[in-house]
């Protein structure tokens, strides 16, 4: 795609400044732009790398007559024009508009014209696609599964039965949307049952089988959901597990059974939650965040890295470490263990002492009778 430069600062709402005829064809970092290509240097640091006679996404406040630039966009938010930006020069995966002769798809399903399906793609029985669905090579879709329009699916994405999918959801490589829940079940009451309720004891510890408790319900994904690589939603068990609209999932994500995550919440990569628990709107887990079975985290909390939640969360609250405390709770409890080897070194100077001033006095006892 070309652009001339002013075409892109009207497309992004912000301020040209030099010459708006420049053309644009790509998007480099500062000091490795070539020819066409707009630099990103929203700060001091990369400005400085900034080659003369060039053109720069820079920030509200710098100079570009004094960067020695030929043309600048100017934003007041840098992160969301980047967003802007690099959507513009996007390509995406290449997949060919149709079907490709190597695609097998069951004659009950439905397909718009404007698709474009990949090879050795496989669709069941009564799919439905929307308008503009993109789907790359090696997806599988299984039967009376709904997607809508807009939908691009990267190569090797699995998608199991009765699943719906919103509007422009992207799935990234290798996702498995609806396979069974990890639910299980033992004849008699199991050792994991048992210390639930009696918090580590055991009476006995015997053998136990476990038996499939199967999954009946499926994934209800909502509109504009995106969904990392290699991460996994599991179906429910009777009603569907739920992923609201807007929400973004890093790789390497894995939702359990019947779980309900709620809209424009962001789950960053290797986030674990456990089955049957409930997410609230616009919540953040940060990397390695798991969340226990059947609780639920409030509306807007904020999870530090590898936090562990273990109870549910009130809205709102900012959380950090494992089990889960406030984070100026946590900050604090760190600070005060890298103070325990200072204390140490003054609780044994103070028994020093007090050792010395108790022979002292004995030895003071010791002093023969004047009398």
């Amino acid at each position: 795609m070309t652009l001339t430069i002013a075409e892109l600062a009207r497309a992004l709402d912000a301020r040209l400044w030099g010459d708006g005829e420049l053309a644009v064809t790509g998007v480099a970092e500062a000091g490795q732009a070539g020819e066409g290509q707009i630099s990103l240097a929203t700060n001091p640091a990369y400005a400085e790398k900034l080659a003369p006679g060039g053109m720069a996404l820079i920030a509200e406040g710098m100079d570009p007559e004094a960067l020695g630039l030929r043309a600048a966009i100017v934003v007041v938010r840098p992160r969301l024009a980047m967003s802007g930006l690099t959507r513009a020069f996007d390509r995406g995966p290449e997949i060919a508009p149709g079907v490709h002769p190597s695609a097998v798809i069951d004659p009950s399903a439905e397909i718009p014209e404007d698709a474009a399906i990949g090879p050795f793609v496989v669709i069941g029985a009564r799919v439905r696609l929307g308008q503009g669905a993109r789907i790359a090579s090696h997806v599988s879709i299984g039967r009376d599964t709904v997607i809508g329009a807009e939908v691009l699916l990267h190569p090797g994405v699995r998608i199991a039965h009765e699943v719906v999918i919103g509007d422009r959801v992207i799935l990234h490589p290798n996702v498995s949307i609806g396979a069974d829940g990890f639910s299980f079940v033992t004849p008699e009451k199991s050792g994991v049952e048992e210390i639930r309720h009696t918090l580590g004891e055991r009476a006995e510890i015997r053998q136990q089988h476990w038996t499939r408790i199967h999954s009946l319900g499926g994934v209800v994904i909502g509109d504009d959901v995106e969904v990392g690589a290699n991460s996994t939603i599991d179906r429910g068990t009777i009603r569907a597990t739920r992923i609201g609209r807007g929400t973004k999932i890093d790789n390497l994500v894995q939702i359990g059974h019947n779980c309900v995550v709620g809209e424009d919440c962001m789950l960053c990569g290797l986030v674990g939650v456990a089955g049957s628990a409930r997410i609230g709107n616009r919540v953040v887990l940060a990397g390695q965040v798991g969340v226990s079975d059947n609780i639920f985290v409030g509306d807007d909390v904020i999870a530090g890295g590898a936090t562990k939640i273990f109870t549910n969360a009130p809205a709102g609250r900012v959380l950090l470490g494992s089990p889960a405390v406030k984070m100026e709770t946590q900050v604090e409890a760190q600070k005060n263990i890298r103070r325990l080897p200072r204390l140490y070194a003054q609780v044994a100077e103070l028994r020093e002492t007090v050792k010395n001033l108790s022979e002292n006095r004995v030895e003071t006892g010791k002093t023969p009778d004047r009398g």
